[in-house]
C-alpha cells in the first residue's frame, strides 16, 4: 500500500476548495482517504493553506510520500524548515 499526501478537490464549478489529505495511492482524487490533515483555498489572494504540522510529520516518518504541489505548499509554509536531511 502507497500512502500519499495529496490534494482533494472540494467547492464548486470554477471555485475550487482544497483539502490536503492522506490516502492510499489507488484511491480516486476525491474518493476513501485515511485523514484530512489540511486545507488550500486558492480563491482568496493571497492563497490560504492551513496545515496540521503534527500529523504531516507523523504520515511522513510513516513513509507517506507528499505529491508534487502538496511538496510545494509545505515548502511555501516552511515545513521543512529545521528538518535534518541525511
Amino acid at each position: 500500500m502507497s500512502v500519499k499526501i495529496r490534494l482533494s478537490r472540494h467547492g464548486a464549478k470554477k471555485k475550487p476548495f482544497y483539502r490536503i489529505v492522506v490516502a492510499d495511492g489507488r484511491y480516486p482524487r476525491d474518493g476513501r482517504f485515511l485523514e484530512t490533515v489540511g486545507t488550500y483555498n486558492p480563491m482568496v489572494d493571497p492563497h490560504e493553506v492551513t496545515l496540521n504540522n503534527d500529523r504531516i510529520a507523523h504520515w511522513m516518518d510513516n513513509g507517506a510520500i507528499p505529491t508534487d504541489t502538496v511538496n510545494s505548499l509545505l515548502k511555501q509554509k516552511g515545513f521543512y524548515e529545521g528538518v535534518k536531511s541525511a
